[in-house]
C-alpha cells in the first residue's frame, strides 16, 4: 500500500467515522431526517473513494483490522437508539408484545378494539398501517417476541439480535472470502458499506437477520456440507424469500439427484413448516398479498412497463415473465456460482416493482465475493431515496422522483451492461451450447 493511497485512506476512515457520529448529536437548526439523509448521501460517497482504493491497490492488515473495529464501533453506537429514516420498528415491538399476552399476531390488527388494552403511548400509535394485520413471517416473529421479552417497548433488545446478526455475517463472510482464495479484505465492501449500517444499526429492518443465515447457508454450500447448507438456506427464506433465487444454482451444481432433491425441497419444507402453528387458526398472508398487490417503490423497469401499460397487476406479471427470461440464461450460463448468485440477485432488484434500500443489502452482502462496480454503484446511488423519506417526515408526503430514479439506475444499468459484455468477450457465455 503507498504512502498516498495510507493517507487518503486514513483521511476518508476518519471523516466515515466522523460523519456517522453526527446522527449522536443535535445540530442547531436541523432536525434528525436532515441529519439522517447527510449522514447518508455523504457516507456513501466516501465508501465509494474507500472502495475504490481497497479495489485499486489493497490495505495493509492493520489499516484492515482498523476498519473492522470501525465498522462494529458505529454499528453498536446506534443500539439504543431510535430508527429515524424508519418506523418498522414499531411494528416488530408491538407483534412481540402481542405474543408476551397468547395473542396469536395474525388474528388481530393493532387498531383493533380487542387488544385497546395493550396500548400505550407509542404503541400502536407510531405503527404504520395500524389497520393491517402483521406482514412478516412466523420466524421473524418468534424473534419479536424474544427480544421484546429482553427489552419491553425499549428498541436496544430488538437491535441486540441485529448487532450479533452483523457480526456473524461479517465474520462468515471473511470465512468464505479465505475457502474462496478471495482477498479477506474485500468484506469491507460490506463491513464499511453505509446501506446495511443505516438500514439495519440504526432504521433496524429485519432483512439482517436474513442476510446472515444466507451467507451461513453459501459458506456449507462452498464447503460441501448440503444439509447445512439447505437447512440454513431454509431458515433465511423464512426472514425473507430472496435465497429461493440460489435454489436453481444449487441445484444446477450439483451432479447427484439425490443432493437436488434435497437442496430443492428442503429449504421450501422448512419454510413452510413454521406456518403450522399458525395456518390453521389465521391467515399469516393476508396482509403480504395486500401489500405485494398494491405497494411500489423505486422500481427502475416496473415504472418504465407501468407508464405504458397503466394497470399495476399486468405490469408486475410483465415484469415477472421478464425476470424469469433474464435469469434464465444466468442460471444455464457458463460464468461461476458467484457471479450466477450474484446477477440473479441484481435482476431481482431491477425488475421488481418494490426496492426498498434494505432490500439492496441482499445485493450487497455478496459484493465481497463478487466485486462488481455495478453493485457497489447500486450500494452508492440507493442513498438518494432518502429524498423521499426526508419529503415523508416534513411534509408527510411519500413522492419518488424520476430524476432520482433516473440518477441510482443508469449507473447500474450501465455498469452491468458492460460487465455482461467483458464476460461475453472473455467467453463467458449465458446459455451452455
Amino acid at each position: 500500500m503507498q504512502r498516498k493511497n495510507k493517507i487518503f485512506y486514513s483521511i476518508f476512515l476518519i471523516l466515515f467515522t466522523a460523519i456517522f457520529s453526527l446522527l449522536h448529536f443535535n445540530i442547531d437548526g436541523w432536525k434528525p431526517i436532515q441529519t439522517y439523509v447527510t449522514v447518508y448521501l455523504s457516507s456513501s460517497l466516501i465508501y465509494l473513494l474507500l472502495s475504490l482504493i481497497i479495489f485499486k491497490t489493497g490495505i495493509s492488515k492493520n489499516f484492515f483490522l482498523v476498519s473492522l473495529v470501525v465498522s462494529f464501533i458505529i454499528r453498536i453506537s446506534f443500539i439504543n437508539t431510535t430508527p429515524i429514516g424508519s418506523d418498522d420498528i414499531y411494528r416488530y415491538i408491538w407483534d412481540g408484545k402481542v405474543q408476551t399476552y397468547g395473542i396469536n399476531p395474525y388474528a388481530f390488527a393493532p387498531n383493533d378494539t380487542e387488544l385497546s388494552n395493550l396500548h400505550s403511548q407509542i404503541l400502536p400509535a407510531k405503527i404504520n398501517f395500524p389497520n393491517l394485520k402483521t406482514i412478516y413471517f412466523p420466524l421473524s416473529e418468534w424473534f419479536f417476541f424474544i427480544s421484546y421479552s429482553l427489552s419491553g417497548e425499549n428498541v436496544w433488545g430488538y437491535k441486540l439480535f441485529l448487532f450479533i446478526g452483523e457480526l456473524i455475517t461479517i465474520f462468515v463472510l471473511i470465512k468464505l472470502l479465505r475457502k474462496n482464495k478471495i482477498n479477506e479484505r474485500y468484506v469491507l465492501f460490506y463491513a464499511l458499506c453505509p446501506l446495511p449500517i443505516i438500514q439495519f444499526a440504526i432504521d433496524s429492518h429485519l432483512d439482517g437477520l436474513g442476510l446472515t443465515f444466507l451467507i451461513l447457508s453459501l459458506l456449507f454450500f462452498f464447503d460441501k456440507r448440503i444439509i447445512a447448507a439447505s437447512i440454513f438456506l431454509g431458515i433465511s427464506l423464512s426472514i425473507k424469500p430472496v435465497g429461493l433465487l440460489f435454489i436453481p444454482v444449487f441445484f444446477l451444481f450439483e451432479r447427484k439427484w439425490q443432493n437436488r432433491i434435497l437442496v430443492t425441497l428442503s429449504p421450501l419444507v422448512i419454510f413452510s413448516l413454521q406456518f403450522l402453528p399458525y395456518i390453521f387458526h389465521s391467515n399469516p398472508f393476508e396482509s403480504l398479498f395486500i401489500f405485494t398487490k398494491n405497494w411500489t417503490f423505486n422500481g427502475s423497469i416496473f415504472h418504465i412497463v407501468d407508464d405504458f401499460v397503466k394497470n399495476n397487476q399486468t405490469s408486475r406479471t410483465i415484469c415477472g415473465i421478464l425476470l424469469l427470461t433474464a435469469l434464465i440464461p444466468i442460471y444455464l450460463s457458463q460464468l461461476e456460482i458467484k457471479a450466477k448468485l450474484f446477477y440473479s440477485v441484481l435482476m431481482l432488484m431491477l425488475f421488481s416493482p418494490v426496492v426498498h434500500p434494505w432490500y439492496i443489502a441482499w445485493l450487497v452482502l455478496l459484493i465481497p465475493i463478487y466485486p462488481a462496480l455495478s453493485g457497489i454503484s447500486y450500494a452508492v446511488v440507493s442513498s438518494l431515496t432518502s429524498f423521499t423519506v426526508l419529503n415523508y417526515v416534513l411534509k408527510s408526503e411519500w413522492n419518488e422522483y424520476w430524476q432520482v430514479l433516473l440518477a441510482e439506475y443508469l449507473p447500474v444499468f450501465v455498469l452491468a451492461a458492460f460487465e455482461f459484455y467483458s464476460l461475453y468477450k472473455k467467453k463467458k457465455h449465458f446459455v451452455k451450447f
